[in-house]
């Protein structure tokens, strides 16, 4: 039997020790909160050998590692403040490291209730799923209150990322997951101020089966506000940014094929506009200006063509790349916790 550290790559769970279960809280000044989420993390799941707790401090200005430590964590802390995707990529590295069989993340300001984690894990751990995330939408009565806004921009987003892969999500923004370990091997969010889109992207382009399980969750925090969505606006651009790139490397010849056809569509039409006026009139005159913009767009259409092919000769070598280093993860030797 392959223990922990020499596992075959395809295996999820450690069957001679028993899976084992890394919860990961990425904190920022979150000292009010964050010990009674470590406190009520359930140390009892069912079919869960053992329970780690991990505090990613994304350079707290409080005392959010000192309480964490004190309600018996480990604390790992960035000296400074990367983002919510920087500390998840740490609970990442980590989880693969330790050998952890299963990665819930879990945010640590007091929204989720960590009880929730035994629902949550029990899909991954029967085999259903290898990503289960929680819905806050999913069950109509269980929908939180809070912000108009916020309530449509969570919805729009659930859109536009089902539309992105081709499946139906209620929910891509909740911070309450859990990964199994092909998952966890799997995964290579890159970036840095939030990674809960791109995780979804990531694992769907790959085929890796999602679940959402719908949970009960408090609408708005306790104490202070989102370090992550607090401005709707910055949240909105930084993470059209993270889809964008996400989408572009995963489906390049798609993104610059819609791009391609937005810039020849309209260039054949000013053609069409143009050659017509000609034979109407024996002149191209005064719409030459169809003829040369036409012809830009066209170049441009044209490049973008290109650049798809190239893109996706890339994406096939990253392909390639990250199944290489799947292998590499799986083989990582076990580093005690």
């Amino acid at each position: 039997m392959a223990s922990s550290a020499q596992r075959a790559p395809g295996t999820d769970l450690d069957a001679e020790a028993g899976p084992r279960l890394l919860v990961a809280l990425p904190a920022l000044d979150e000292e009010k909160t964050v010990a009674d989420v470590i406190r009520g993390i359930p140390r009892d799941v069912l079919g869960i050998a053992s329970v780690d707790v991990l505090v990613v401090d994304d350079g707290s200005r409080d005392r959010t590692a000192e309480e964490a430590a004190a309600a018996g964590a480990r604390v790992l802390r960035h000296a400074n403040t990367r983002g919510l995707g920087a500390a998840f990529g740490t609970a990442l590295r980590d989880a693969i490291e330790t050998g952890a069989d299963l990665l819930v993340s879990i945010d640590a300001d007091g929204q989720f209730d960590p009880g929730d984690i035994r629902a949550l894990v029990a899909p991954v751990l029967a085999g259903e799923a290898d990503f289960a995330t929680a819905s806050r939408f999913m069950d109509p009565d269980r929908v939180p209150v809070m912000p108009a806004a916020k309530l449509w921009g969570n919805r729009m987003m659930a859109r536009l990322i089902s539309r992105l892969t081709g499946e139906a999500f209620t929910d891509v923004s909740c911070g309450l997951r859990c990964y199994s370990r092909r998952a966890v091997l799997t995964l290579n969010p890159m970036g840095r101020f939030t990674y809960t889109q791109e995780v979804f992207l990531n694992l769907a382009f790959k085929q890796l089966r999602i679940a959402e399980v719908p949970v009960a969750v408090r609408g708005e925090r306790e104490h202070g506000s989102s370090r992550v969505a607090g401005n709707l606006w910055r949240y909105a651009f930084n993470t059209a940014g993270i889809i964008f790139r996400c989408y572009r490397d995963y489906r390049p010849l798609r993104f610059f094929g819609a791009l391609a056809a937005a810039l020849l569509l309209p260039a054949a039409a000013l053609g069409v506009f143009l050659l017509a006026h000609y034979l109407d009139t024996g002149s191209f005159s005064p719409h030459k200006w169809a003829g040369f913009t036409g012809t830009a767009l066209a170049g441009l259409g044209v490049l973008m063509l290109f650049m798809g092919l190239i893109g996706d000769m890339l994406a096939r070598h990253r392909v390639y790349l990250e199944e290489l280093l799947y292998h590499r993860r799986a083989e990582t030797p076990r580093r005690p916790r």
